[in-house]
């Protein structure tokens, strides 16, 4: 059940992140072709590209945690002994989960304020703007529960936040190798 839930919400993000680029491209696209070309432009397109922009920066940062790309140092935990690798594994996912939290109660703040404010050009409210951050403190507070429920019961060899690039490389020719063989 968990692994569905787990598929459908990367299906769900990639589809998010590959159309806020794709709206983005477009719309910014689309505007430098009319301004030079047919020397008029949409009045719209800045101010919807940046709102893409933004979510697609809160999505990335969504899809950098599951895939545990952020930027860490872990050298100090790495040369600890297993036990207190999960100690430590604990206590930065809680300090993580407080700090989503704060982010979570900001953008909740922010988005109730700015209900009735509007965008200049596209007349939408900004509460759509700083929603994403509601939307993507939940789903990471979702990932890095999961995350600490895999390490609690036992079920998390690796006690990571992030990957190293050789780890990731390692990876992805461990999976490709196993495709190869299973053909």
């Amino acid at each position: 059940m968990f692994s569905k839930i787990s598929s459908f919400s990367n299906k769900v993000l990639n589809i998010a992140i590959a159309f806020s680029l794709a709206a983005m491209s477009l719309s910014v696209f689309g505007n430098v072709v009319l301004r030079y070309v047919f020397n008029s432009g949409l009045t719209w397109s800045e101010e919807m590209s940046r709102y893409f922009f933004v979510w697609l920066v809160f999505l990335g940062a969504i899809a950098a945690l599951k895939d545990k790309m952020h930027l860490g140092v872990d050298i100090v935990v790495n040369a600890l002994p297993k036990g207190l690798q999960k100690v430590a594994f604990i206590i930065s996912n809680a300090i993580v989960l407080y700090l989503l939290w704060l982010v979570l109660e900001g953008s909740w703040k922010m988005t109730i304020l700015n209900m009735n404010s509007t965008g200049p050009a596209t007349g939408m409210p900004l509460s759509y703007l700083y929603g994403i951050g509601i939307v993507s403190s939940i789903w990471m507070m979702a990932l890095i529960i999961a995350s600490l429920f895999k390490a609690i019961k036992g079920k998390s060899e690796r006690f990571t936040i992030i990957q190293s690039s050789e780890d990731v490389l390692l990876e992805v020719n461990h999976n490709q190798e196993e495709e190869f063989i299973a053909k």
